[in-house]
């Protein structure tokens, strides 16, 4: 009973971490310039799918509505309800998609599964947000008079490539980040070793699994980056 309320409390403590890391991420990427006027670039479902894969799905989702209520209070969302509200759909559906996936197939090629999952997921739920929420934002707060007609010829030139780029960015970074950080988590035990953890751990040598999914995650950010940044507008 005592070990397992240890185990409750240290997962309490890194799921806060978690928050706290995803609200700074979210607070940097603020300062960054927005595509097209409105579209914010934020790396934060990154941080918040990571928790999600560690800790589970639940956990992520917590952060996913905690943080984007944080943002709004303290001032970082620039666009008010609209960036709460598109925040807590994209959030949530990542890590809710990716997590649940992971959680019944945990294994390498699972992680690349969901990972992939969640990233067409979130794209597909963001169309149709802006679709139906993108024409009342700037009609009625930003004074563009915007039709649902507007914004669905905007969806092949800015909000479909931006959302799947953005998308794949943030799987990008978790396919880089969770190993490394899995195993910080372990070493200073806030999570439990499994008997295939021990085994993974016994291996000597270069791994090029691990050499190659680092290469091609780095790979991904730069191209991302360079799209977000340069080619999208």
């Amino acid at each position: 009973m005592k070990n397992t309320n240890l185990m409750k409390t240290k997962k309490l403590v890194s799921v806060a971490m978690f928050s706290a890391l995803a609200y700074v991420v979210a607070a940097l990427c603020s300062y960054l310039p927005k595509v097209s006027g409105f579209l914010s670039l934020d790396i934060k479902d990154a941080v918040i799918v990571l928790c999600a894969l560690i800790f589970g799905p639940l956990s992520g989702v917590a952060i996913a509505v905690i943080v984007p209520v944080l943002e709004l209070i303290t001032g970082f969302s620039a666009t008010a309800w609209y960036g709460l509200v598109m925040n807590i759909l994209s959030s949530v559906t990542f890590c809710l998609v990716t997590g649940l996936i992971y959680k019944h197939k945990r294994s390498f090629y699972g992680a690349i599964i969901a990972l992939v999952a969640g990233a067409f997921s979130v794209t597909a739920v963001m169309i149709l947000a802006n679709l139906l929420i993108t024409p009342l934002y700037l009609t009625y707060f930003k004074g563009i008079p915007t039709t649902m007609g507007g914004v669905l010829k905007m969806i092949p030139t800015i909000l479909l490539p931006f959302n799947f780029v953005k998308a794949t960015l943030n799987a990008a970074i978790v396919l880089l980040f969770y190993k490394p950080l899995s195993n910080v988590l372990k070493a200073t035990k806030m999570i439990e070793y499994k008997l295939s953890d021990m085994a993974e751990q016994k291996k000597k040598g270069f791994d090029l699994r691990s050499f190659i999914v680092t290469l091609v995650a780095v790979c991904v950010i730069v191209a991302a980056l360079c799209i977000i940044f340069f080619v999208l507008k």
